[in-house]
This record gives C-alpha cells, sequence and structure tokens, in this order.
C-alpha cells in the first residue's frame, strides 16, 4: 500500500521556523509497519512541531512526508483518513459526557451512528471507563482524561496512531496504566508514533527511539544497539553530604579510569570501563570531609545513553515531567 516497502512514514529534509526560531531543522527518519517508534527529547526540542506537520496541523517550510505512500508535500491532510491524533492537551468537550465525546470524535470521522456507538462502547470498556460514561468530560481525573483522549483518537481504528507526550502531567499509576494500554495497542498492530521527554516510558515501550535536541536529530537507533555500547560499563551514584564539580574534578584525577560528574546538589555519578573500587573512593571523600549517606551500583539504562549523546542531563526532564504532573 504505502510504496515504500514496510514504511508507513517516511519524512526527509523536514525543517520549520517560527521567526528566528528554528524549532525543526533538516530531520530525517521513517516508521515501519506496525512499530512503536519513539521521538525523545526535552521540552522545546521540536517534538511536538515535528508532529503537528506530520499530522497536518503545520505546513513545513521544506521537506517531504509521506504517510501509508501518500505524498503530504502539498496537500499536509491527504492521509489524515489513516491516522489517529492524540494532543498533548485534551482537545475533547468538557460539557460533553465521555460517550458523547467518542460519538462526536466518530461522526466526525464520518462513522455511522450505529457504529460509533459500538465503538464507542468498546473503547470505554477496554480504558476502564464504562462507569465514568455518563459523566461530563470535565469532572474525569487528569489520568481518565488522557485514557478517554486517546480512545478519541483511535474511535475510527487507524492504522497510525501519533501520540504526544501521552503521560505528561498525570500521576504514576495512571501513567503506568497507559503504558500497558499503548504496549497493547501496538501489539494488537497499530503503528504509534510517540513522542516523550521521560525516557524511562521510551526505553520501556520504543523499538526505536530518536533522540532530538535543540530541532536536530542527534541519533537513531533501536534499544538494544543504543545500550550495546553501554552494557560492560559499571555505574555507581553516590550521595554525599556536599558536592560540586571541584570534588569530582579531584576524583578524576585520584582516579584516572573513572568517569565522574555531579548529578544534583549531593549526588555524583560515576562509572568506568573496570571494576569500580569503592573502598578507594570512600576513603578519598571521607579524608576530605564528605560524608557518604548511600553508595549504589545502577545497571546501565537508555538515560545513560542519552547524557553521553545529548549532553544533556536526564534529571532536568525529569524534572520537566515532575512540574507538569503537580502543575
Amino acid at each position: 500500500m504505502d510504496g515504500q516497502g514496510t514504511d508507513v512514514i517516511r519524512v526527509r529534509s523536514l525543517s520549520k521556523s517560527f521567526g528566528e526560531v528554528k524549532a525543526v531543522c533538516n530531520v530525517e527518519f521513517s516508521v515501519s509497519r506496525g512499530e512503536l517508534f519513539g521521538f525523545l527529547g526535552p521540552n522545546g526540542a521540536g517534538k511536538t512541531t515535528t508532529i503537528n506537520m506530520l499530522t497536518g496541523m503545520a505546513r513545513p517550510d521544506t521537506g517531504a512526508i509521506r504517510i501509508g505512500g501518500i505524498d503530504c508535500s502539498r496537500n499536509p491532510k491527504a492521509a489524515q483518513h489513516l491516522m489517529g491524533v492524540v494532543p498533548d492537551e485534551s482537545n475533547l468537550y468538557p460539557e460533553l459526557s465521555g460517550f458523547e465525546n467518542l460519538c462526536f470524535c466518530g461522526a466526525l470521522y464520518g462513522m455511522r451512528r450505529s457504529d460509533r456507538e459500538t465503538r464507542a462502547r468498546e473503547l470505554l470498556e477496554y480504558f476502564g471507563l464504562t462507569a465514568a460514561a455518563g459523566r461530563k468530560f470535565a469532572s474525569y481525573s487528569k489520568g481518565m482524561k488522557r485514557k478517554l483522549t486517546i480512545a478519541a483518537g483511535i474511535i475510527h481504528s487507524p492504522e497510525i496512531l501519533f501520540l504526544d507526550e501521552p503521560t505528561s502531567g498525570i500521576d504514576v499509576a495512571s501513567a503506568r496504566q497507559l503504558r500497558r494500554l499503548i504496549a497493547d495497542l501496538n501489539a494488537r498492530g497499530t503503528t504509534i508514533f510517540l513522542t516523550t521527554h521521560y525516557i524511562e516510558e521510551a526505553e520501556k515501550l520504543c523499538s526505536r527511539i530518536a533522540f532530538i535536541v535543540s530541532g536536530r536529530i542527534e541519533t537513531i537507533d533501536t534499544v538494544g544497539h543504543l545500550m550495546s555500547g553501554y552494557q560492560d560499563r559499571q555505574i555507581m551514584h553516590f550521595e554525599l553530604s556536599d558536592t560540586d564539580e571541584e570534588l569530582c574534578s579531584r576524583l578524576a584525577g585520584e582516579f584516572p579510569d573513572l568517569d565522574c560528574r555531579v548529578d544534583s546538589e549531593r549526588k555524583i555519578h560515576v562509572e568506568s570501563s573496570k571494576t569500580i573500587q569503592v573502598g578507594p573512593i570512600v576513603r578519598f571523600l571521607e579524608d576530605r570531609g564528605v560524608e557518604i549517606y548511600e553508595a549504589r551500583k545502577i545497571r546501565p539504562s537508555l538515560e545513560e545513553v542519552f547524557v553521553k549523546i545529548t549532553g544533556i542531563e536526564a534529571g532536568e526532564m525529569n524534572k520537566e515531567q515532575e512540574k507538569k504532573r503537580k502543575g
């Protein structure tokens, strides 16, 4: 159908500016049929701008987009019938009930009344919202609102689902449930394009990931390949009474095999390609009057890869997530 092998999304030389700000710069990637593809980066990296161009909500300055074999460069909305879109902020109507919102969205996609009502009931059951079907959307919790917004995005059973920060701003339990639902949708055959600044989410859900920073893609690869170069690294986190860059420099100078960085006000991150000898590090710190509250060995994760490639501390991304969750 797509005329490009198994690729259902193909993007070439995509760019978009807003005045002097280059939001997306010469981005290129493809997404295979049935893939769960992650677009990972901090707020302001260009994730939402990219998804808006792919879904026809924004017109690129330059570049080519093919969705399901359809050239969307001249007509950005030519492939909208193939896709479902879940924006980072809900676009449903607060005065309508959950059931009414889903039926209304089904009507927008041209579904017959009986079909959209049947499908709405199926989705309410699937997302665990049947008991709230008759309640106004305004009364839903943040987690319930996200689930209904995703349900609205798939009311017409699209081949491709675009999810923009699906778990941003919701509680941990709801986020965990949503991730399970997203994984299940993908297992059922839906191609999913997911933007997120939550590294753990990308690592758990996605088969391939693109790191985007300041509008540019730094790398694209499978999670396995991204992790492969770090599996033999020894990593430890130390929580201390006090720390700074100077302490890290001294530590690295004393132990040349170690890479050391400050993770936060009282935490340092230490890694090495060799076995980390904890005793000498502890004595070194204690000799300088630094108390050690905790020393933990860490399994290499996508977070380590992201920091290495982009230079952006993962903790800063997670702080953004917490602000939206509490906001």
